[in-house]
């Protein structure tokens, strides 16, 4: 038997260098090949069994979380990523009232100063084009926690190591995402840019009164996205497409509660997407088939049956559970370690 000179134990700082992400921004996952998604995955399983202690892979190191939009998951489970890898996190929740942009201070300005204090930013924002005008002022790296309507790659990132370790192989997989706005569905849309790299096809279920942005369709191209958009189907048009998934990704209203005008138009055009327990049943029964429901979260009551919480076709609180570890390995990645 003849080993190769690389046979040692796998070390985690090596793994997290073939993801080539030390120093870089984390903004569209179509940035990244297959093999260093990979890498990221295997990183994040080496660090599951641990998540819950105290690592020391990020002594000494600050992560700064801005947040011009609310949050609960993404940010907590940000900031949880760092403090369990041994760091330190300064938060900002409110920069529009608690911060010098409350004074006029411009996000080019913001990202240098904040950049000052840390070593790493995680950044939410509302105007994508305001941000990506301004992300030279950042001299850290900085990671995209949703910007715009168009990029939420820490989601997307998420969503696709949850398929990673609910399915195995993406060749062969086939994933639904469905919602009545898809001009607005940054999480959905980051999770496909993610599977387009892994070679997965995806079914894209929409409105046509709220199309795909075409930045949106860009990104999908370059990456030779295997997609098809089907759009005002019947709900007993979209179970049928569905039976034929491996699983059905909801990316949620991303329409806030201040603006009901919008948001009324948004959930009077969900009505044919609503998912049953027993439709799903049905599918199974019908095709031996167990179709997965994944949702970025927070859920609306019209989106779909909350029986479906306590059974076996339920992966949205998964996603939440393995959302901590692989942000772990994102953040060392993005750092490095030394």
């Amino acid at each position: 038997m003849t080993l190769p000179r690389s046979f040692a134990p796998v070390n985690i700082a090596d793994k997290l260098d073939e993801t080539g992400m030390r120093g870089q921004n984390f903004i569209f996952l179509t940035d990244w090949k297959r093999e260093q998604l990979i890498s990221l995955f295997e990183a994040a399983q080496m660090i599951e069994p641990f998540w819950k202690h105290r690592l020391n892979l990020m002594n000494n190191r600050i992560l700064g979380t801005i947040f011009f939009q609310p949050s609960t998951r993404t940010r907590f489970s940000t900031e949880d990523a760092m403090v369990r890898l041994g760091g330190s996190v300064l938060s900002e929740s409110n920069p529009l009232h608690s911060s010098s942009t409350a004074k006029g201070e411009s996000l080019f300005d913001y990202l240098r100063t904040v950049s000052t204090y840390t070593d790493i930013i995680g950044l939410r924002h509302y105007d994508d084009e305001k941000v990506f005008s301004s992300l030279n002022g950042a001299t850290v790296p900085v990671i995209s926690c949703g910007w715009g309507d168009v990029t939420h790659p820490t989601q997307g990132i998420l969503d696709l190591y949850t398929c990673y370790r609910a399915f195995g192989d993406f060749m062969g997989m086939k994933i639904m995402i469905a919602t009545p706005d898809l001009s607005r569905a940054r999480s959905g849309h980051s999770f496909a840019m993610g599977l387009a790299q892994m070679g997965a096809e995806i079914i894209y279920v929409g409105s046509s009164k709220n199309k795909m942005l075409p930045l949106v369709h860009d990104k999908l191209n370059e990456a030779g996205a295997k997609y098809e958009i089907y759009n005002d189907l019947s709900n007993a048009e979209i179970m049928e497409l569905m039976s034929d998934c491996d699983a059905c990704y909801l990316p949620g209203c991303s329409v806030p509660k201040d603006n009901p005008e919008d948001r009324a138009a948004f959930l009077d055009l969900i009505k044919p997407f609503y998912i049953t327990l027993e439709g799903l049943e049905t599918i199974k029964k019908k095709t031996g088939r167990k179709v997965g429901i994944m949702h970025s979260l927070p859920r609306n009551d019209v989106e779909f049956d909350h029986d479906i919480d306590n059974s076996e076709f339920q992966l949205y609180f998964q996603q939440m559970a393995f959302s901590v570890p692989i942000r772990m390995a994102l953040i060392a990645a993005m750092v490095g370690v030394k």
